[in-house]
């Protein structure tokens, strides 16, 4: 047998094998073998680099790390589902629903709702290309490298689909689930919070072999696209959708009446603490893919689905310690430590207070017996004192910083109290750590332990210090070896070059969120024409109301901050900087890209459309000037035709702004 006649059969049945373990929970083999034939495969293809797939198995256990998230637009978008808290609030939806169509009743399919993190999957001729994170429903990440570890989806399904997009769900057993907090435990670290937590945390490690080491499964819940394919249900759909290899909610059921749907819902009430995963919920969907069409969806949510969230679960327990956390901004947050409970599945032992006034109003104690929640399952909260502890006083707010000494401050028409001594150990701690973190700087592995670990042995003083450290420097830390300080020093060299809009959030100016540092960014383009800025320049800029600019204006005014900026740019910080429109072809146009294009992803054509001052829409409406349609257009292009809007393809869009 020939060496690439051997790869492919090898890949054909580790691929049947991981279904029947992970789908069909009807394994051939064991483990053993079946990791023999893993280690062949790659042997085989370690040999032979000309015969590399990327939906290979050999891929599940991680390939080459990840330098960046490339942005992917949904089409159509990811809607949220719209809530319903109780049975009457579902009966609402069902009234709704039956006036919407017309009739007395209507076919339901019903389904558990695990509690993990959505993904969009598409496949082309029948092979995994794309696998993106929900992000905003609109703009998501492409994640393929990290879902390919994934071993329940397909890397392959039958090549006769031209394309096929799904969406489904993304979660971390309850097993694998302890199994990573035991390990963390052992190493000296913190424990995951939760197993949603670390579902959305694995998806945006860039070292897919991390990812695979999570353990991650996955399900699939609606059917986007297959070719021209029409499906009647939903039903019909799953049905499909199966015998691709797709594998699906385990726990479903085809309801003819609401009354069907409360008794599965009652059910699952009972048992769903006896599942190998977390749920929150049952998602209800209206069954034929007609009667979904026709309800149609609001610019949030779907018509024809709801989800019913269960009750969250409370207990009975005796606060034993109130401490204080200091936050970035200096807030000064009280929480309350209390016997371990069980609440939804997991061990709870501490929830916040909020706030002083919070507190004082619940009147919670040392001592006393409170009664607490997990809010949507999720979020421990302390719902009241059921008995004060005999001979208690109510709790008196600090005057001082529990970690400076230095004193607390309320400003006017504020519930927090605050500490403004930028040099306390708790404020540069979180200062730094925000710096870094995903959303600002994007420095990978500067999470609070090695800032702390960095305070600790005097090498940072402040976010700006950051730019100073040496591999030798950071090696010598605690397991910290050489080869982790130099990734460490790389992501820091490779932040000085960031958006703009990444440095003013990281920068962290109070009321300056990811949304205002971006508009800041866009209208000055550089850090310094911000730093200059007057008040009543910043109040031009739409969005950005008195309260932000006074904010920006004032954190500019202290001395301190201004050098730390300057002292960054010394050493090499220059921010990417915003380019403004260079045309305007599209002056007042508002352009949506849907479908796939041969020429440019849909971001590259998002920017063309800035480039000449347009505006790059999300949806088809009748503002709406012109829709680039590429192929499997879908509902997008229906809508534009309905709507009489100018339909380009990517050769004509690309001509019009003269390319």
């Amino acid at each position: 047998m020939t060496p690439k006649k051997e790869i492919e059969k090898l890949r054909v049945e580790l691929e049947r094998h991981n279904r029947l373990y992970y789908i069909d929970a009807a394994p051939e083999i064991s483990d053993y073998d079946f990791d023999q034939m893993l280690r062949r495969l790659q042997e085989l293809e370690a040999a032979h680099p000309e015969f590399f797939d990327p939906n290979s198995p050999s891929q599940r256990v991680g390939g080459a790390p990840i330098t960046d998230f490339p942005t992917v637009v949904h089409d159509p978008p990811m809607l949220s589902i719209e809530n319903a808290y109780n049975l009457e609030e579902l009966r609402d939806w069902h009234g709704r629903v039956l006036r919407g169509l017309g009739k007395e009743d209507v076919e339901y399919e019903a389904e558990l709702k695990i509690d993990g993190v959505s993904i969009a999957l598409t496949y082309e001729k029948g092979q995994l290309t794309r696998a993106a994170s929900r992000g905003d429903g609109v703009h998501g990440d492409d994640v393929t490298p990290n879902v390919r570890t994934v071993r329940g989806f397909p890397l392959r399904i039958d090549p006769k689909f031209q394309r096929l997009e799904v969406r489904g769900e993304i979660y971390i057993a309850k097993s694998d689930f302890a199994k990573l907090n035991q390990q963390a435990e052992e190493a000296g670290e913190e424990p995951l919070m939760n197993p949603r937590n670390a579902a959305a945390g694995s998806l945006r490690q860039k070292d897919p072999k991390l990812v695979a080491a999570r353990k991650l499964s996955g399900l699939v819940y609606h059917l986007v696209a297959a070719d021209d394919k029409r499906v009647a249900s939903q039903w019909d759909a799953y049905e499909m959708l199966e015998k691709l290899g797709f594998p699906l909610n385990p726990k479903r059921k085809l309801c003819k009446s609401l009354e069907e749907v409360e008794a599965f819902i009652d059910e699952w009430h009972e048992h769903r603490h006896d599942l190998p995963f977390e749920i929150d919920g049952i998602v209800v969907k209206v069954n034929k893919r007609e009667e979904q069409l026709e309800l149609g969806a609001t610019s949030k949510a779907p018509r024809w689905v709801v989800a019913f969230k269960y009750p969250p679960e409370a207990a009975k327990t005796t606060v034993r310690e109130i401490r204080l956390y200091v936050g970035r901004t200096g807030t000064v947050t009280p929480v309350a430590h209390f016997d371990g409970v069980l609440l939804a599945g997991t061990r709870v032992v501490n929830a916040s207070l909020h706030n002083f006034d919070e507190m004082a109003r619940k009147d919670v104690r040392v001592g006393d017996v409170i009664l607490v929640e997990k809010g949507g399952d999720i979020i421990p909260k302390v719902i009241e004192v059921v008995e004060h502890a005999e001979g208690s006083e109510s709790y008196v707010p600090p005057t001082e910083c529990p970690e400076c000494g230095q004193p607390l401050h309320r400003f006017e028409g504020e519930v927090a109290i605050r500490c403004i001594n930028q040099g306390c150990p708790a404020i540069v701690l979180q200062s730094i750590t925000h710096f870094g973190g995903r959303k600002a700087m994007d420095i990978e592995g500067l999470g609070e332990q090695t800032v702390s670990a960095l305070l600790a042995a005097g090498l940072v003083t402040d976010y700006a210090s950051i730019y100073e450290l040496t591999i030798e420097q950071v090696a010598q830390l605690e397991r910290k070896g050489e080869k982790s300080a130099k990734k460490l020093i790389e992501e820091i060299e490779k932040s000085k070059t960031k958006e703009l809009g990444r440095l003013i959030f990281a920068l962290g100016i109070r009321f300056v969120g990811e949304r205002a540092a971006k508009l800041l960014a866009e209208r000055f383009r550089t850090i310094d024409a911000l730093m200059n800025a007057t008040t009543e320049e910043l109040v031009e800029v739409a969005e950005i109301g008195p309260v932000v600019a006074d904010a920006v204006t004032f954190h500019f005014s202290v001395p301190a901050n201004r050098e730390r900026i300057e002292k960054m740019q010394r050493l090499g910080l220059a921010p990417t900087h915003i380019a403004a429109a260079t045309g305007d072809r599209l002056k007042g146009k508002t352009v949506v890209v849907t479908g796939t294009l041969q020429r440019h992803s849909r971001e590259d054509i998002h920017k063309l459309i800035e480039r000449e001052g347009g505006k790059a829409g999300s949806s088809v409406s009748s503002k709406t000037s012109y829709l680039v349609a590429g192929e499997a257009a879908g509902s997008k292009l229906e809508k534009a035709r309905e709507l009489k809007v100018e339909v380009l393809t990517e050769d004509e869009f690309l001509a019009l702004i003269g390319m």
